[in-house]
């Protein structure tokens, strides 16, 4: 799909931090991280709901989840890491992984400061920042 952000991303039409590829996914951080390390694994395949991915592209996203997971843990001293599915704002299944320095990283009383209905983005990190985030994650998959 020439349109969606995620295929083009996928493509390697727009650029992206990545952090693991292969022939039917690819992790990259996200440009609104929740907090620093967050990433998001999607499916080159376009596939609008999670819930419509075959089984073993499911579990191909999971494991490459698992993998950051540990990583995140390591490197952030963190005690858990959430991995979630929302497609908010791209019509393109990606799990989101998220190393929870808060238990409040992922609740949705943090996007939803302006009311119900209003989603208010975390602001994006400097792309220095995003750099070297990138590549302390990288060894996951190494």
């Amino acid at each position: 799909m020439t349109d969606c952000l995620f295929c083009r991303i996928a493509a390697g039409a727009l650029p992206a931090h990545k952090l693991y590829e292969d022939d039917h996914i690819l992790a990259f951080l996200d440009l609104h991280p929740i907090r620093p390390g967050h990433a998001l694994v999607i499916p080159k395949a376009h596939h609008v709901w999670f819930e419509d991915l075959p089984p073993d592209l499911a579990t191909r996203v999971t494991t490459c989840a698992q993998q950051l997971a540990r990583r995140m843990k390591a490197l952030y001293g963190v005690p858990r890491v959430a991995m979630f599915y929302t497609g908010i704002h791209v019509p393109h299944a990606h799990a989101h992984v998220v190393p929870m320095q808060d238990q409040h990283d992922v609740t949705s009383a943090a996007y939803l400061a302006e009311g119900p209905g209003v989603f208010s983005a975390p602001p994006q990190l400097p792309a220095e920042e995003m750099v070297a985030i990138a590549a302390a994650l990288r060894p996951a998959f190494s």
